[in-house]
């Protein structure tokens, strides 16, 4: 797929997708919105995509948020009207776009503001030893808030609201992210890649329906109590008992060969 601001390429069933304005350090404009949602459908929708990594280009952000330049110009004017669910900026990630296939972020460097969007919805997490993380949204006057809110699912509250009201003053190291438990890995950079790329392909293997399934139980887990959480996810095992995967994995590891998985798409 050609696009604009993105880099989209398909690859031993790994979608890998790559913020492409390396120039305004991968910050978001109405076009990537547009072609991040784009992005998203078709890592659904295509059955030979299992699963999916996210990156920036360059070595300095993996991204800056909004770029500035398109809210002082006036271009990003009037999206505020918007309902959350048709607003562009809020339709950046797999999860924002219910996309329910596995997606690793490789932090490539600097993650700020609205680019806090992909790390709190991202599955797992590799990050450059000289990544940072921030939040300026307070600085130029803005709330901080959808992203704050997602990381607070994530890492400790206290953390969460000191990236947030410091406004970008102090930057969270990727060792300290690392130790919240924001990443899940920390590497130099040259190996980030091909990290992010092995584990990938470790998910790969496995069943895409499985895959997906397991995803969305957990995050949707996030949503509502306890109790809620596992009625939802009983109903979804027994869904899945119809599923072809269920035989042919224990088919397969019987027979000792690399199960025959069926394609999924949402």
């Amino acid at each position: 797929m050609d696009f604009e601001t993105l880099l989209y390429e398909t690859r031993d069933g790994v979608a890998t997708i790559t913020l492409n304005r390396p120039d305004r350090h991968n910050a978001f404009n109405l076009t990537m919105a547009g072609e991040l949602k784009q992005a998203w459908t078709a890592v659904k929708s295509d059955p030979e995509v299992v699963c999916a990594i996210l990156t920036g280009a360059g070595e300095r952000a993996l991204s800056t948020g909004m770029d500035v330049a398109d809210v002082a110009s006036g271009e990003a004017k009037g999206t505020g009207e918007m309902s959350r669910e048709d607003a562009p900026w809020f339709q950046l990630t797999a999860i924002q776009n219910r996309c329910w296939k596995p997606v690793i972020t490789a932090v490539n460097g600097m993650v700020v503001g609205g680019g806090l969007h992909f790390i709190a919805d991202s599955d797992l997490i590799v990050c450059a030893d000289h990544a940072t993380f921030f939040d300026t949204h307070v600085k130029v006057g803005l709330i901080a808030g959808i992203e704050p809110v997602g990381l607070a699912r994530r890492i400790p509250l206290e953390a969460v609201l000191r990236m947030a009201l410091l406004g970008g003053a102090e930057r969270m190291t990727a060792a300290q992210a690392l130790e919240l438990g924001l990443v899940g890995e920390v590497v130099p950079a040259a190996e980030l890649m091909p990290r992010a790329r092995e584990l990938a392909a470790m998910i790969a293997q496995h069943s895409p329906t499985a895959l997906a399934r397991s995803k969305r139980a957990i995050w949707e887990s996030l949503d509502g109590g306890l109790d809620d959480a596992l009625e939802r996810t009983w109903q979804a095992i027994n869904e899945h008992i119809a599923h072809p995967d269920l035989q042919e994995g224990s088919t397969a590891f019987v027979e000792n060969r690399k199960p025959r998985w069926a394609p999924y798409t949402d």
